[in-house]
């Protein structure tokens, strides 16, 4: 058997009062690529740097086969030199090679490393990796800030690679595509699993189960142990004593166990009412910048409980496009109707808001005090803070002390307590860790109000999207029902670089898959008795919601069933037939809106 290119024994590292790794033993084999997963916090960042050889283990062994060379692509890359061309070589990459690199992920090497975004920042570091033509590429999050474009082309540069690679990462769709190999950090030791990530769910609950059973089998031999101690002040003193010695042993084990054992996180969403039944209606939305097009003539329907994905290049306007829908930018030709009654939740990509100075209280309640307001209710903020697993001592540790996945963990903590019923992600999965994502994607799932999801991660937008909005960077924009694989599948190269358009073909007009089939037109308009109706419609779905609110606020009384149950069974009753009145009111105003503007359209 071959020796490995890269090797931890049985390293140890404490950070402060914590111990990170307690005899991690790790071995990386030449031209395998491997995943390191774990939970937010349990080290993988600290654990790369060690390998790279950037930080010493306080124990331990770190062995290198003679002549590897090592290239590192940090979580937070700098980018160094006067221009990207300075960067990719500054490692002691050839020029050619880096030129070669720096195009394959889509950079001009002669621009300025200035004013780069989080996108161009992340290509061109990887670029530099490759173009050093390491033994062993080391990636901590190499898909934050790409688009799906870019992270097919690393897939496309680690299968062609030799180098081995060990890569931290959220994206499951990546990984079940370049890994080979599984390391699983937890519990400060690495566990080793020979097969791809796709197998690795299946591996993770076989062990959880093991170890749970463990667990059992331990409490009930410390029952034994006690119960005979209490019982066994009659046999001979120095086996009392060893038997005392070994029940302490397995009472430290447990409190070891107890010590590790994975907290939960207790995320909740909640929409924050009823919003109207369509919450936007976009027509023949145009929007430039310059010469830059990015939206001709695009129209959309966004219903209550719809789950909608926007996808494409990074720079193709997918935030300026979901700011526009909010009305928060004005397009330059079309118009948006936003729906009633909408309380709109946004979770932005940049982080933005949080200071690196300020502590965790400050950003979770930054009028003072201890209390945060969760979706209209008091909670302690030690006790909301506890449900995002953050510790008492991490609040007042600045916020540029924690990892990527904290921090984004944080914005989450404290975006989710505010009551919404449209919620707007972009890039939500950056560096967040798999159980973390598993359920945000459930919450999700189960929300009854409207998501509008800006993201690269593949699966993510699979299990979630009911629809995909795809931006291709010059104008074009195409609606198609379901996830990405549903929207390539529909719509095959549609984000291919363009061609140069023919006379003929330049007269073609652009094709767009509608998201839902348009209803015939015809000539004329809607009847007296149909424009009355759509009124009456009107003023029913205007009133409503206020009178839900108030049937709700009836049934709240904790003490009103027992002191009233007939009034308890009236509140009841009227609140299901108002909804269900409402329900049916804004099926009847769509069809009878869809008409009219069928009809309009005919003349």
């Amino acid at each position: 058997m071959r020796a490995p290119i890269l090797a931890l024994k049985d390293v140890r590292l404490a950070d402060g009062p914590l111990m990170l790794f307690d005899g991690v033993d790790l071995a990386l084999d030449a031209r395998v690529r491997a995943c390191l997963v774990g939970r937010n916090g349990a080290g993988k960042s600290t654990l790369l740097r060690i390998l790279a050889g950037e930080i010493a283990p306080d124990d331990g062994e770190r062995n290198a086969a003679v002549g590897t060379r090592i290239a590192f692509v940090p979580q937070e890359p700098r980018i160094e030199g006067a221009t990207l061309l300075d960067h990719a070589i500054a490692g002691g990459a050839q020029a050619h090679r880096a030129e070669a690199a720096l195009s394959d992920f889509g950079l001009d090497p002669a621009k300025s490393t200035e004013g780069l975004s989080g996108g161009e920042v992340r290509r061109a570091a990887l670029a530099r990796a490759f173009a050093e033509d390491a033994d062993v590429l080391l990636l901590d999050e190499p898909t934050n800030h790409l688009d799906i474009l870019a992270i097919e082309t690393l897939e496309a540069e680690l299968s062609a690679s030799k180098a081995a690679a060990l890569i931290v990462s959220h994206d499951r769709a990546f990984l079940e595509r370049v890994t080979r190999r599984c390391f699983w950090l937890e519990y400060r030791q690495v566990k080793r699993l020979d097969e791809g990530f796709s197998a690795f769910d299946a591996w993770e609950e076989k062990i959880v189960a093991a170890e749970a059973e463990e667990a059992r089998r331990l409490e009930r031999f410390i029952e034994r142990e006690q119960h005979w101690m209490a019982r066994g002040v009659t046999a001979r003193r120095a086996r009392n004593e060893g038997r005392r010695r070994r029940l302490e042993s397995l009472r430290q084990e447990r409190r070891d166990r107890l010590k590790d054992t994975r907290a939960e996180l207790n995320m909740g969403i909640a929409s924050s009412g009823v919003s109207g039944k369509r919450a936007v209606d976009a027509k023949g939305l145009s929007k430039a910048f310059g010469e830059r097009v990015l939206l001709k003539n695009f129209s959309t329907r966004i219903l209550r409980g719809d789950r909608v994905a926007v996808v494409g290049p990074n720079g193709a306007g997918k935030t300026t496009l979901v700011k526009i829908l909010l009305g928060e930018i004005a397009p330059d030709a079309g118009e948006v109707t936003l729906g009633t009654n909408l309380q709109v939740n946004y979770i932005d990509q940049a982080r933005g808001a949080l200071s690196p100075e300020f502590t965790l209280r400050d950003v979770l309640t930054p009028k003072g005090g201890d209390q945060v307001m969760v979706r209209g209710v008091a909670k302690h903020v030690n006790a909301y803070a506890k449900d995002f697993l953050f510790t008492e001592a991490q609040l007042r540790q600045p916020v540029k002390s924690l990892s990527g996945g904290e921090r984004n963990r944080l914005l989450l903590a404290r975006a989710l307590a505010r009551p919404a019923n449209v919620m707007v992600l972009d890039e939500p999965t950056n560096d967040l860790d798999m159980d973390t994502l598993d359920l945000l994607e459930d919450l999700l799932a189960d929300y009854e109000g409207t998501l509008i999801l800006v993201s690269h991660d593949r699966d993510f937008i699979d299990r979630l999207a009911t629809s995909t909005i795809g931006l291709d960077g010059t104008g074009r924009a195409v609606e198609t029902p379901g996830g990405w694989q549903d929207f390539v599948g529909q719509n095959p190269g549609f984000f291919a670089p363009p061609r140069i358009a023919t006379p003929a073909a330049a007269k073609a007009p652009a094709q767009r898959v509608e998201p839902r089939a348009p209803i015939p037109a015809k000539a004329g308009k809607l009847s007296y008795k149909d424009q009355r109706r759509l009124s009456e419609l009107e003023a029913l779905i205007e009133g409503a919601p206020a009178r839900i609110s108030a049937l709700e606020a009836g049934l709240a009384d904790p003490g009103l069933y027992a002191r009233d149950p007939a009034a308890f069974r009236r509140l009841s009753d009227e609140l299901e037939t108002v909804r269900t009145q409402l329900s049916a009111a804004e099926a009847e105003w769509l069809d009878l809106e869809a008409l009219r503007e069928a009809l309009e359209a005919g003349r």
